[in-house]
């Protein structure tokens, strides 16, 4: 298990991350390490409100789990049990964290724009203080 206080800590690297990247102008990476901390921090929510200490990490821990084993947004979202809040007090930054997906990091470079990944960063902040 990845304990709940290491999964915060990880989003909030992966977010602090992110920000030196945009200033490096590396966009690219910069998108994708801000949406990745939303994964984790989602993760992080769900352990919260099924009172995990926290999240599996090996296969052995995903048995009988296999819903929690996933990058899908969408289904950990559902899953944290924060999906109405989300959807109606959040959807602006929601809907700009959409287009994030682990296979992110295989994208040629060049995809992100500086408004982009300012607008994901953003919506990133937002969200993870809410998860």
């Amino acid at each position: 298990m990845i304990p709940r206080a290491e999964l915060r800590k990880i989003a909030t690297a992966r977010l602090a991350d992110a920000e030196l990247l945009v200033k490096a102008k590396r966009f690219d990476g910069a998108s994708y390490l801000s949406g990745y901390a939303v994964e984790i921090g989602l993760k992080l929510r769900i352990c919260k409100t099924l009172k995990w200490r926290g999240f599996p990490e090996t296969n052995s821990e995903f048995q009988g789990l296999s819903s929690f084993k996933t990058h899908d947004f969408d289904v950990l979202l559902r899953l944290s049990g924060v999906e109405d809040t989300v959807k109606t007090r959040y959807l602006a930054e929601w809907s700009d964290l959409k287009l994030w997906k682990p296979e992110l990091r295989y994208a040629i470079t060049g995809n992100a724009t500086s408004l982009s990944t300012a607008r994901m960063i953003s919506a990133a902040k937002t969200l993870l203080k809410i998860l």
